[in-house]
């Protein structure tokens, strides 16, 4: 049996939104309601939906405060909010995109238009939370911070670390990567020591980080277990380290030379090296 979708629309007058509740229903959500914040709230902390229709201006607790706790809860944050709002002035737009939403639809709503918005952004959404979960099950945490400065996305793991390492909160942790370089580590609670070490660029502007724990008087990780490389890279490299030329690589593993070549850039990125000989000489050593 496929599960459905569900979607929670957020709404003080969730009458005037009947029809979109019935054309959602037709494409196959199950539709829950929620005529304010706090009951929004207290629906998402019995099941969590996988998009939230959330409306702008409401009495009490407004959209955009309730999108702001909404992603305040790690176990909530993946969770899409597109805003449903009568306003289109941009300070309104601006202020929503601001709380954690990632879109916005203008009251009155067009049933197809949010239809189609949904299934992009609840497709995108799991695409994410597979990926964290895929992260965790390495034993190891992710994040990413953006170019003002904050942590723009974090792995479950990473946010039980951060939890654990850094009490004083994201600033703290910004501060501690931004004077690393390229690796840290920080001394936690009963020996525990939170390692850190930049994976390179994720985006315009973002940079990843990748987080591991381990006991005090454990030797450090090497760097190739630490550096998340796919199985494809971890052979290209393993050719290269025993002196093969990127046409060799390619025959050997059936693919163009210039697909070895673009392996070759993401494993110079991901060990934090910038050359190929000193990506070799880390696999000689570590690979032997």
């Amino acid at each position: 049996m496929t599960t459905r979708d569900i979607v929670l629309l957020v709404d003080d007058a969730p009458a005037s939104l009947g029809a979109l509740c019935s054309e959602l229903e037709a494409e196959g959500y199950t539709v829950l309601v929620a005529r304010d914040g706090e009951a929004a709230l207290a629906q998402i902390d019995l099941a969590v939906p996988d998009a939230i229709l959330l409306d702008a201006l409401m009495p009490g607790l407004d959209g955009f405060e309730t999108c702001r706790r909404i992603k305040a809860q790690p176990a909530w944050a993946h969770v899409p909010v597109v805003f449903m709002t009568g306003l289109a002035e941009t300070e309104h737009i601006v202020a929503g995109f601001g709380a954690g939403g990632v879109d916005y639809v203008v009251k009155p709503v067009r049933a197809q238009e949010v239809l189609a918005r949904l299934a992009t952004h609840v497709r995108n959404a799991r695409a994410v939370r597979l990926a964290r979960e895929a992260v965790d099950v390495g034993g190891m945490g992710v994040l990413v911070a953006d170019a003002r400065g904050r942590l723009a996305w974090r792995s479950p793991q990473a946010q039980v670390w951060l939890a654990e390492f850094f009490a004083a909160g994201d600033e703290a942790c910004i501060a501690w990567l931004t004077a690393a370089g390229g690796e840290a580590e920080r001394g936690g609670a009963e020996g525990r020591v939170l390692a850190a070490r930049r994976l390179g660029e994720a985006g315009l502007g973002e940079t990843m980080w990748l987080l591991r724990v381990r006991a005090a008087g454990e030797a450090p990780a090497s760097r190739l277990a630490t550096a998340a490389l796919t199985p494809r890279e971890t052979e290209v490299l393993s050719w290269i380290a025993k002196g093969k030329t990127n046409r060799d690589v390619a025959e050997i593993l059936g693919m163009s030379p210039r697909t070895v070549n673009k392996h070759l850039e993401h494993v110079f990125e991901k060990l934090g090296v910038e050359t190929r000989a000193a990506a070799a000489a880390l696999a000689s050593r570590e690979l032997g």
